[in-house]
């Protein structure tokens, strides 16, 4: 079986994450979506809440798995016994940086491969981080977020837990 790990924060999950998910199940038997904990990050939704919030939405999806991580990526790689990492790209600008960490990721497991997948065209410039932005200066975000996610940052905003 053919597994690979697709890692990230998803905070919040994005129709570009969504994209990166269904073409990596195209590519591999089974995909784990693995929240991460990054203690550097100040999260509006907690690791629970995202990954309630992945499993609905991805609850249609053949073959992927929603898991959380903690640590090197490498060890989730070998815990999982995922032959591969998903990467997406967005822009030329995100390269560079997946590049050295995909680098570093095969000198610390050389059998931690990465496969880069760029998203549609329409979700190339979306990212968490403007989505988190454009909610809290109270935009709209429905076309750039599923429906599911779209309503958790709803109710986060009328209890002001947005900045």
């Amino acid at each position: 079986m053919r597994k690979a790990l697709y890692p990230g924060t998803f905070d919040p999950l994005t129709n570009g994450h969504l994209d990166v998910i269904r073409r990596a199940t195209r590519l591999f038997d089974r995909v784990i979506v693995a929240v991460g904990c990054n203690s550097t990050k100040r999260p509006i939704f907690s690791v629970v809440r995202r990954m309630e919030l992945l499993t609905e939405v991805c609850a249609g999806l053949d073959g992927v798995e929603i898991a959380r991580f903690d640590g090197l990526l490498t060890q989730a790689v070998e815990d999982f016994g995922a032959k591969a990492v998903i990467r997406g790209l967005r822009a030329v600008s995100d390269f560079e940086f997946e590049f050295q960490m995909a680098l570093m990721n095969r000198e610390l497991n050389p059998h931690c491969e990465t496969v880069f997948l760029m998203p549609s065209p329409e979700y190339s410039f979306v990212s968490s981080t403007m989505i988190r932005e454009i909610a809290g200066m109270g935009g709209d975000i429905r076309a750039f977020v599923p429906p599911e996610v779209c309503r958790a940052l709803e109710e986060c905003l009328s209890r002001g837990e947005i900045e």
